[in-house]
């Protein structure tokens, strides 16, 4: 069975015992805007008050608490692999067009475009490597 968010869990739990978020604010002695932070995975409830909400929800403490916990870490990696990624491809194509225009103006040696191409194809190829 997939493993669901704490959030998920309580807005599943509490839909499944026909309670609105502001009922279930009301038990918990909470605010409706707290519980739909919960939900959303935004925050977390107190430690102190989740025997009360197991309780309310109908479920043991360790049913509740089972919910995997996103991980903010994880998400952050994702997003700094795909800069790398668009960066390394921005770096080939860079180097490919300043040989170009350089080429063109008459301003490259031949030994400096090799490099410059080189270093392109590098990053292309480092890009791809991952997929």
């Amino acid at each position: 069975m997939e493993k669901k968010t704490i959030g998920t869990m309580i807005s599943l739990l509490r839909k499944e015992k026909g309670m609105t978020q502001q009922t279930l604010a009301e038990k918990m002695n909470v605010t409706d805007k707290a519980v739909s932070k919960w939900e959303r995975d935004l925050s977390f409830p107190d430690v102190n008050t989740i025997p009360k909400l197991a309780e309310i929800l109908g479920v043991s403490i360790d049913e509740l608490m089972h919910a995997k916990v996103e991980d903010k870490k994880s998400i952050n990696k994702n997003k700094i692999i795909e800069v790398v990624d668009v960066v390394l491809k921005a770096i080939g194509i860079a180097m490919g067009i300043a040989v170009t225009v350089l080429s063109i103006l008459g301003e490259l040696e031949i030994k400096s475009a090799f490099i410059m191409l080189g270093i392109g194809l590098a990053t292309i190829s480092i890009s791809m490597l991952k997929k």
